[in-house]
């Protein structure tokens, strides 16, 4: 076990944990967002960023490395005096450089006994950050690269730095896995999934989950898990269902001098708006016609305010989730912001059965909010519970608001969409007790019978369903072997 990361609770696939950071002497909570420090850019001085919530940076050690301007007083004086942030800093290796020119004048040895020299908590090899949809053939060339040189940082004597094992593989799903089983394996300390800004940058939110889950499968729970160059608040609910634990955020800077202006739904440009939809220090002193009228460092400096307090304040929307059990409803809202996030859940809810291992068996509720909700990791929890039980003689499963028909059974059950029957000691018992609108919708009813599937098949029972007008589509997937009953058709009607 890494006992660096301890973790303190799930939900689906989210965490909440400390990340103890030696070097430092610090022990960050998770899921932190790192802000992106440039040493010659500071658009925030990096000594006010605790004001808004941060715990620890990252900057890119290879500019450092590269700048007559600072490299000797990081040297020199460290690089947490040359920042002015004394919590833990993260540094990049020059990998992104490498990614956007094609090459960099230092070796990964080099630039890690460089990021130790000046002070680095969380240091980095040089990885090679390959694209998305290229060959497989380079995909695993690469990857071999990365391994290799995942592996010489774990014979380099660089004290109580912690170091990153960043995890490639392209849009590969089976190299991801195979690089996060290796570099878990490197005995390293935190696991960066490497090369996905492509993907988010493009909108393909749910190419970046199943890179992520892949990522995950081939990681042990004790993996602190870096989602590189994920900054905006928009799908940090997402990616920490996934269990994604660490975020770093350039974009709170570089949309701020752009003019551009963070929510959780999505980026509005400081020129289209009338009124600030938040209630930041910043939207709440000044109007847009203000802040578009301040001289233009203190117009970046404002919006960078802004974009820290909402992303800051994202993340802790979602530790307060995860307390309380409500992580995935949380993600759901934040999906209808565009088509692409809707995208991203449904492709999450694709990995329920990987995330139903780490969801809590118990909350204090759920809430059915969409066709989505009928696919969420409790579902397919009871569904597996049905698949264990054996009833014998006749049973009868009835909708909740059905008729029972005449008839002996020696059993009856109700079946609640989406989950299916529902023996009676357990009815009372998370997650039946959910929260389900009256007007149920045809994937919840496609999904309890799935569960009544899982059922007749695990015994003998001979099942008979009493329903009340269920939906044709999902009828038509009952087993043979159950009698089915629409008790939605009186006596009368059957005669006309």
């Amino acid at each position: 076990m890494r006992e660096h990361f301890e973790l303190q609770g799930y939900d689906a696939g989210g965490r909440l944990g400390e990340l103890t950071v030696p070097r430092a002497d610090r022990t960050v909570e998770t899921p932190a967002l790192l802000p992106v420090i440039n040493p010659h850019h500071k658009t925030i001085a990096p000594g006010r960023l605790g004001e808004f919530g941060a715990e620890m940076l990252i900057t890119n050690s290879y500019v450092i490395y590269g700048s007559d301007e600072v490299r000797e007083p990081a040297l020199e004086d460290g690089l947490h005096d040359l920042l002015g942030f004394d919590g833990p800093i993260m540094t990049d290796s020059g990998s992104f450089q490498l990614a956007e020119y094609g090459e960099i004048d230092v070796t990964s040895p080099e630039i890690l006994r460089f990021q130790h020299e000046i002070g680095s908590d969380i240091g980095t090899p040089v990885d090679l950050p390959t694209p998305p949809d290229v060959g497989r053939e380079q995909a695993e060339s690469e990857l071999a690269t990365t391994t290799e040189r995942i592996t010489a940082a774990t014979e380099m004597d660089l004290g109580e730095m912690l170091l990153n094992a960043p995890v490639q593989g392209s849009t590969y799903p089976d190299l991801r896995e195979r690089a996060a089983r290796d570099a878990y394996a490197s005995g390293l300390d935190v696991f960066p999934v490497g090369a996905v800004v492509p993907l988010m940058n493009e909108y393909r939110f749910a190419d970046m989950v199943d890179a992520v889950a892949a990522a995950k499968r081939g990681l042990g729970a004790d993996a602190p898990v870096h989602l590189f160059g994920a900054g905006h608040p928009m799908m940090f609910a997402l990616a920490v269902a996934l269990g994604c634990d660490l975020f770093d955020s350039a974009a709170y800077a570089l949309y701020a001098r752009d003019g551009r202006y963070l929510t959780v739904r999505g980026t509005k440009h400081l020129d289209e708006l009338e009124y600030f939809p938040c209630e930041c220090p910043v939207c709440s002193r000044f109007t847009p016609e203000e802040v578009r009228n301040l001289p233009e460092d203190q117009r970046v400096e404002k919006l960078a305010e802004h974009n820290l307090h909402v992303s800051f304040g994202e993340m802790r929307r979602i530790k307060q989730a995860i307390r309380r059990g409500e992580l995935l409803e949380l993600v759901e809202s934040r999906a209808r912001a565009h088509p692409t996030m809707l995208d991203g859940y449904r492709a999450l809810l694709d990995h329920a059965d990987q995330l139903e291992t780490t969801d809590p068996a118990s909350k204090d509720a759920m809430f059915y909010l969409s066709a989505e909700s009928a696919r969420r990791p409790e579902v397919e929890r009871h569904h597996d519970r049905l698949g264990r039980v054996a009833p014998d003689g006749d049973l009868l499963l009835v909708a909740e608001d059905a008729p029972r028909p005449d008839g002996t059974f020696d059993e009856t059950w109700t079946v609640v969409p989406p989950f299916g029957p529902v023996p009676p000691e357990l009815d009372q018992t998370y997650p039946l007790t959910a929260e389900l609108p009256d007007r149920t919708d045809r994937a919840a009813y496609r999904a309890a019978v799935r569960g009544i599937e899982r059922l007749a098949t695990a015994g003998e029972a001979s099942i008979t369903l009493a329903h009340d007008g269920w939906p044709p589509a999902a009828l038509a997937s009952v087993p043979e072997a159950v009698t089915v009953l629409d008790t939605s058709v009186t006596t009368d009607d059957k005669e006309r």
